[in-house]
């Protein structure tokens, strides 16, 4: 049986995967995503703050995905916990130092004129510094959502759901029949999600920097 054949016999099942596959990835950077930016509202005033919060998430970031794995499942267990745990840390380093990037680029001169209508610091925030930083937050989205479709297939490992699951299974049974389809198919699901999640971020950065300009 060749790739296609396996795919197109299979295909309720990975379709299933991928749809988990999906909803992992995607669930664990918009909490990261949350908490990210929440973490640099707070801190970015203070830079030892930042440093502490970068710092502390680019350690946990230089932990190899196995072994996050092996921390997390006597834990949590076996199953999507673990699996979307390791993902919101791994997510989080690249949104939080885009998050700052953002805040930062702001212009001075659209800052004095927001504070000399009247705006509150709070205001200034809300509705000005973090709308102009949005473009530049959603790079960091979207580099740890790339990054997220290639980790969330070793959340296989932990037993999480995903396409992972398809490679480790074939990979379990190497040599036997339909092995390497079930690995090849896997890794094109994984690959094909990367590049349509990728385009539609591309999609969303152009929709949203003409209008940024104008807040």
């Amino acid at each position: 049986m060749d790739l296609w054949t396996y795919i197109i016999v299979n295909q309720s099942d990975l379709m299933t995967e991928v749809v988990q596959h999906v909803a992992l990835v995607f669930q664990s950077v918009a909490i990261a995503t949350i908490l990210a930016v929440g973490i640099a509202l707070a801190t970015y005033r203070s830079s030892l703050t930042e440093k502490i919060a970068v710092n502390t998430a680019g350690v946990l970031f230089t932990i190899p995905s196995l072994a996050m794995f092996g921390l997390l499942i006597p834990i949590l267990g076996l199953g999507a916990g673990p699996a979307l745990v390791a993902l919101v840390i791994y997510a989080t380093l690249p949104i939080l130092r885009n998050t700052y990037a953002g805040l930062y680029s702001v212009d001075s001169a659209v800052l004095d004129a927001a504070r000399g209508i009247g705006m509150s610091r709070t205001s200034v925030l809300v509705k000005v510094r973090l709308p102009l930083a949005g473009p530049v937050i959603l790079v960091g989205v979207r580099v740890a959502t790339q990054m997220g479709m290639g980790i969330a297939t070793i959340a296989a490992y932990a037993g999480g759901p995903g396409l992972g699951k398809e490679i480790f299974s074939g990979l379990a049974r190497f040599g036997a029949v339909n092995s390497l389809n079930a690995v090849a198919a896997g890794m094109l699901g994984v690959v094909l999600l990367a590049l349509a999640a990728d385009a539609v971020f591309v999609a969303v950065e152009r929709y949203l920097k003409p209008r940024s300009l104008h807040v």
